[in-house]
């Protein structure tokens, strides 16, 4: 849809100068007229082009929050459904999420409901997101159901960008460890090995295992870096099928330190996700296979399958959980007063609060552990590398001397 930036005057005399998305220039001018701004001058922007063809901006996470955010105090204030996305489709600053809001808008104005419109894009709105979106609409508090996932997006978002920061650090460290290694072997040694192969006599055996390393990484270092990326792409193809995902997603839960982390973070995400769901009015049958699908882990997946089955058989949601060993049991008890009391859905908020602030304790305790331990290991390493090569020049020195 083509972009037309215009000046004109609103109701009252105030001058106002924005953009807004429309099939033709007419179509653009007859949408102000109605929005009560009289336009002065409007004309189509060009778009923008890219090294392949027009350019495209990225919707992300904050782009979503503040449209959802903004979108429910518009509906809460008593403007019209299709009002509000023309206002949020004209005021985006990302253009690649304005045209699809006005194709959202679009759609609503033929007669199709909000929810049906956002799941024409599943790329950008989740099935919990149209999910909720649709229990909104049908329990007439779309307000305050977007009000609840803007917050459930706030805290996703959050928690997302706790786990890629602690893993920055550590990456960055490997990534140069890798790199001074590799260059220490393949050209920095090799002046050694020649100095001490003119110089004659028996090499240490610290020096000959360095030597031999890296003749063989001269050798074949092409040969690791096709081997590596083979093994990558093989792996990530052997995570992508049912048996494979199973296998790992099992042994990352056994990992020291980062196991439990994994876990925390799935027990945070369902309890916050599935709070939010059933608080939106979503039933429970249908809110289970939801956070089942978005769980992240096929074990913790499974497990929430395997409770679904039993609520479906007229059992209570704790019991499965219990037998199913991924859960805690303290989750697995607040689940089960939950259910006693009637508040499951304020029982799950708590229980995801609380492992909020395990996952920010269990993140800090990672990169604490991480940091000394990867300088430990590299300082060995690359100690290692310097004395090996070292060694011969000492004992040259003695004879010498």
């Amino acid at each position: 849809m083509p972009v037309f930036a215009y000046a004109g005057t609103a109701r009252g005399g105030k001058s106002v100068t924005a953009e807004i998305n429309a099939d033709t220039r007419e179509m653009a001018i007859e949408q102000l007229r109605s929005q009560g701004i009289t336009v002065k001058s409007i004309e189509e922007k060009k778009k923008a082009k890219g090294l392949f063809g027009e350019k495209k901006q990225k919707i992300t996470d904050k782009d979503l929050v503040i449209f959802t955010r903004q979108f429910a105090t518009m509906i809460n204030a008593g403007l019209p459904l299709v009002q509000c996305l023309e206002i949020l489709a004209t005021q985006s600053d990302n253009k690649t999420f304005g045209k699809l809001i006005g194709e959202i808008k679009m759609d609503v104005e033929s007669g199709t409901t909000y929810a049906d419109a956002l799941k024409r894009h599943p790329k950008t709105f989740s099935n919990l997101y149209c999910n909720m979106v649709q229990a909104g609409e049908i329990g007439g508090a779309l307000d305050v159901t977007l009000q609840r996932l803007a917050a459930q997006l706030e805290k996703a978002a959050k928690l997302k960008a706790q786990i890629k920061s602690a893993m920055v650090y550590p990456a960055a460290i490997v990534g140069v460890a890798i790199l001074v290694v590799s260059v220490l072997m393949v050209w920095v040694i090799p002046i050694f090995a020649k100095m001490f192969t003119d110089f004659g006599g028996v090499l240490p055996a610290p020096t000959l295992l360095v030597i031999g390393i890296s003749d063989f990484m001269q050798k074949y270092i092409i040969f690791m870096v096709i081997a590596a990326g083979v093994g990558l792409y093989g792996l990530k193809r052997y995570y992508a099928t049912p048996g494979g995902k199973l296998r790992i997603d099992a042994l990352t839960l056994k990992l020291p330190v980062m196991g439990d982390l994994i876990r925390k973070i799935a027990v945070a995400q369902f309890t916050r996700t599935f709070g939010t769901l059933l608080q939106s009015g979503v039933p429970i049958m249908e809110g289970l296979e939801i956070v089942a699908r978005i769980a992240g882990n096929k074990i913790v997946e499974n497990a929430i399958l395997e409770a679904r089955q039993s609520v479906g058989e007229g059992k209570t949601l704790s019991e499965p959980l219990g037998k199913t060993g991924v859960f805690p049991p303290m989750v697995v008890q607040m689940i089960n007063v939950g259910e006693a009391t009637g508040a499951l859905d304020a029982m799950l908020g708590k229980i995801a609060d609380f492992y909020d602030d395990e996952v920010d304790a269990a993140v800090t305790a990672l990169t604490s552990l991480l940091e000394p331990a990867l300088m430990v290991f590299l300082g060995t390493v690359i100690g290692f590398i310097v004395i090996a090569m070292y060694l011969p020049i000492f004992k040259m020195a003695s004879v010498v001397g």
